[in-house]
């Protein structure tokens, strides 16, 4: 079963709404937590051509998600065993554009489907990787990439270091700038109720002061 933000949660944990398993305490949010990388794609024409996420999921989530995948019960999770759940995932977070906005000279761009998408098992968790293609290429002088839930079911953190978003092939001169979100055990999300939370949707605002940005200017 497809939680309604493409995130593989299982029935009984949907039907009696018991969270525990993915955060602490229950009723806080996020209920999932996400160390994101992001490559901003650039074609010969200097043209930005769509984004490539890695993106590493906490452990509690990770094990839960992974349950009785290891068919051939050697102990290991290979990408070839999690290949289907990287197809489920990446295809199901359509509904929420991917947790994605790009803007190119303000201007928010459209993706198409996403791409060489694929899951790998280190270190107690799972990282989804995949790219994410535009229907047009942009070429601005600004672009601004965005990554967050609006519902904030989902905790999007950027890896720490200057490197959390690369430029790939991009024109020489070009320039990132990246900002962090405050800190969400900071604020008042934390004694909010999970009703309140169950009323967000894709169009909703709540989840865009905890979203991670980077600003790119090219020459």
């Amino acid at each position: 079963m497809i939680h309604r933000l493409g995130l593989k949660i299982l029935p009984a944990m949907l039907g009696a709404g018991v969270l525990a398993g993915l955060a602490e305490p229950a009723i806080a949010h996020p209920h999932v937590w996400v160390i994101a990388k992001a490559e901003v794609v650039y074609g010969p024409d200097g043209k930005v051509t769509g984004i490539r996420h890695a993106w590493t999921f906490d452990k509690p989530y990770s094990a839960y998600v992974t349950q009785g995948l290891d068919k051939n019960g050697d102990g290991k999770l290979t990408p070839e065993e999690l290949q289907d759940l990287a197809k489920e995932n990446t295809e199901s977070l359509v509904e929420f554009d991917y947790f994605t906005v790009l803007k190119a000279n303000g201007k928010k761009q459209d993706f198409d489907a996403p791409r060489d998408y694929r899951m790998n098992y280190a270190d107690e968790a799972v990282t989804l990787t995949y790219f994410l293609p535009l229907k047009a290429m942009a070429s601005a002088k600004t672009l601004s990439l965005e990554i967050y839930d609006p519902t904030f079911f989902v905790g999007f953190t950027l890896a720490d270091g200057n490197d959390a978003v690369k430029l790939a092939n991009a024109p020489q001169g070009c320039a990132t700038n990246i900002s962090r979100p405050k800190n969400p055990e900071a604020t008042p999300q934390q004694n909010m109720s999970e009703a309140f939370f169950q009323t967000l949707t894709a169009a909703s605002n709540f989840g865009m002061q905890f979203a991670n940005k980077a600003i790119i200017a090219c020459p």
